[in-house]
């Protein structure tokens, strides 16, 4: 070998060291830094014309493990999701009270059914009344202050997402930059192990807000990417966006430079958490929230239909159904009596409806036919000039002639498993701002009754809100509800390519995701206007999360009862008394009792929450709806303990691979300095052989 060869050599040897030493030097510095990765120098031989000529440093490279990098972004991710979710699950959980409390809402129903029970024993205390009014109104309160923080807990959910969004944001325009930082680096061949560590350190920060996956970047950074393969920076970083409107799932959009925006999905981080509270877990407390304050109330609403006052009102005004005459009391099954009392009780008319043999009977005699079409009209003249029956705009409206009062004895008439006068609520001790109750009645041969050309606009998302696809419907010319369910579930202008929709037996109407989307429903606009009323097909069959989860708000007790709790209905109207006698008597306690004992009555849930189509007491659904909250919570405190406990390892075995270790690094640095030495001598023979040459010429 020449003494230039040699020379080259040493100092291509001294050069390395010195970058060893520096990278050694560098990770003994930051051994306390948090999100330190240590490095170390990658040597090659260098090789000339097949001789050995030293070593060539071709860079710095930090120890990281892929695999490791992954497990603890997407064990982070996790972490976070449940965190988030855990966190304000117990939030909600506690807006119903401490169970073991007084106070705990499911306990309101014993003070509730306590009430009436006391005023059953002396139903003329007025008193005794008016504390089972307040009792009743209170459950309702409550009942309303839990859905509008439930509400409420869904604002903070947008909130926290946007903020979230605008992170993320903020996070993909930095790790894009540094990809441009990290490249120019390696070109020149220069350390770019602090631009990969903050990098590395913004990822991380990245996959707990959102679940994301990491590639090597062509010449150095990375390229991430959404769970569904999106590319959100690497060459550019995207803008995400987040889309939220009333009663519609909240979803994230991402709009690169020029393109159109692009619905995310998202696996895991905190904002798949959030919008797994505000859509889907939230909405389904409330919507589970209104049918257990629905199915209470009905119960309570039963038992005073099937009651009256003493004297009889000379009015009883129903709901709106949101029906025409013909569907309101077509498929009612069994009889029911209207009977005009005067003011001490004694019946003065009474009309017997035969819903089966659709007939009419008046005071005992002889049964004349009537139709559903003109129901109100022929039981107008079958109550003679003593009463007047009308039906406007869904509600039905019943009257007695002056000095006259109006009750009603349900007998055996049932639709939907209501009887007559708790069908049209004539004597309803629970109002409700809207439709309330879903159960229609209507079959699939009624006549759906709106307008045709009317459209109603659908939004089908998964789970996590990714909008699948918008689709307007069009009211059908044809005239059924079968024909009204078809265009629903038109695979090309309806919901058939993600689920269906069908009636149920009560008339329920609702919609089932199929697999594998599983898509969940909401309203977008609804044009639609049921003929004869102002209610809409979102309201009468309550179609969307908008419209449920607004339901627990509208119960206040009746007006006339609250401003004079002696118009509680206490009285049972008996028609086996002699003539002359009393039918409605002052002391009469039956119907408190009923009031006391409703929610020992079975009654059909609707579908809601965790909970399918159920029938069941209230007292029981309180049971179920207490456990299923609870439930939740505790399941979503123990995801997350494990998915901190899964962080937890993936963390410390991430570290234990990357960070630095001082024993490591001193005997590095001693192999260092000794080759550094061995370089210097080399260096320093070959000097002095140099001299000996230049002193022998």
């Amino acid at each position: 070998m020449s003494l230039n060869a040699a020379l080259r050599t040493a100092t291509s040897g001294l050069n390395a060291a010195q970058m060893g030493l520096r990278a050694v030097s560098d990770n003994i510095a930051n051994v306390n830094t948090p999100g330190y990765v240590r490095k170390t120098v990658e040597q090659t031989p260098l090789v000339v014309a097949g001789q050995g000529m030293g070593v060539s440093v071709t860079g710095t490279k930090r120890i990281t493990d892929q695999y490791l990098e992954l497990a603890s972004q997407t064990a982070g991710g996790e972490a976070s999701r449940w965190g988030a979710y855990s966190q304000y699950i117990d939030t909600a959980q506690g807006l119903f009270g401490d169970p073991t409390s007084d106070n705990f809402y499911f306990n309101r129903l014993d003070t509730l059914y306590s009430g009436f029970s006391a005023a059953a024993n002396d139903p003329s205390s007025t008193l005794l009344r008016s504390q089972a009014v307040a009792n009743v109104q209170d459950f309702l309160n409550e009942s309303q202050r839990i859905n509008g923080q439930l509400n409420s807990l869904s604002d903070t959910m947008d909130t926290r997402i946007s903020a979230d969004v605008s992170q993320v944001n903020d996070l993909l325009t930095r790790i894009n930059s540094l990809n441009g930082d990290i490249v120019r680096a390696k070109l020149i061949e220069q350390d770019a192990s602090g631009a990969e560590n903050i990098q590395a350190q913004l990822v991380d920060q990245l996959s707990g807000i959102m679940g994301v996956t990491v590639s090597p970047h062509a010449g150095g950074g990375v390229d991430v990417r959404s769970g569904d393969g999106l590319k959100l920076a690497g060459d550019g970083a995207v803008t995400l966006t987040y889309n939220s409107g009333s009663g519609n799932p909240g979803y994230i959009t991402a709009t690169s430079d020029g393109g159109a925006p692009q619905p995310l999905q998202l696996d895991s981080g905190e904002m798949r958490g959030l919008l797994d509270l505000r859509n889907t877990e939230l909405p389904q407390l409330s919507d589970q929230l209104g049918e257990f304050v629905q199915g209470t109330v009905d119960q309570l609403n039963a038992a005073h239909n099937a009651s009256s006052t003493v004297p009889a009102p000379n009015t009883m005004t129903g709901r709106s159904t949101g029906l025409d005459i013909n569907s309101a009391v077509s498929g009612f099954t069994g009889q029911t009596t209207v009977a005009l009392t005067d003011s001490a009780g004694v019946v003065q008319r009474q009309v017997v409806i035969d819903f089966d043999a659709m007939t009419m009977s008046v005071d005992g005699g002889a049964a004349t036919g009537f139709s559903a079409g003109s129901f109100d009209t022929d039981l107008n003249t079958a109550l003679g000039g003593m009463g007047t029956a009308s039906f406007s705009n869904g509600t039905l409206k019943l009257a007695g002639a002056s000095g006259l009062g109006v009750a009603v004895d349900e007998g055996t008439s049932m639709k939907a498993g209501k009887a007559f006068s708790h069908f049209f609520g004539l004597n309803d001790l629970v109002r409700s701002a809207g439709t309330g109750a879903y159960a229609t009645g209507l079959t699939g041969t009624s006549d759906h009754g709106f307008t045709p050309g009317d459209t109603i606009t659908l939004r089908l998302s998964q789970p996590d809100g990714k909008s699948l696809q918008d689709v307007t419907v069009t009211v059908p010319g044809s005239p059924t509800m079968d024909d009204l369910v078809g265009a629903l579930n038109s695979p090309s202008n309806g919901v058939g390519l993600y689920g269906s929709f069908a009636l149920d037996s009560q008339g329920r109407l609702s919609f089932s995701g199929t697999p594998p989307t599983n898509a969940v429903l909401s309203v977008v606009s609804d044009k639609t206007a049921r003929v004869g009323t102002s209610i809409s097909m979102t309201q009468l069959f309550g179609l969307g999360a908008g419209e449920r989860s607004s339901r627990a708000s509208q119960f206040k007790v009746d007006s006339t009862v609250a401003a004079d709790p002696g118009k509680l209905a206490f009285a049972h109207l008996d028609l086996n008394v002699a003539a002359g006698a009393p039918a409605l008597r002052i002391g009469d306690a039956r119907g408190a009792l009923a009031l006391a004992e409703s929610g020992d009555v079975n009654t059909q849930f609707g579908a809601a929450g965790g909970l399918g189509t159920v029938n069941m007491t209230v007292a029981r659904y309180a049971s179920e709806f207490s456990g299923a909250i609870a439930r939740s919570a505790a399941d979503a405190q123990s995801r997350t303990d494990a998915a901190e406990s899964v962080k937890t390892e993936a963390d410390a075995r991430r570290q234990s691979a990357e960070s630095v270790n001082l024993d490591e690094e001193l005997v590095n640095l001693t192999t260092y300095q000794q080759a550094f030495n061995a370089s210097a001598r080399m260096i320093q023979a070959v000097k002095d052989l140099f001299d000996v040459l230049n002193n022998i010429i």
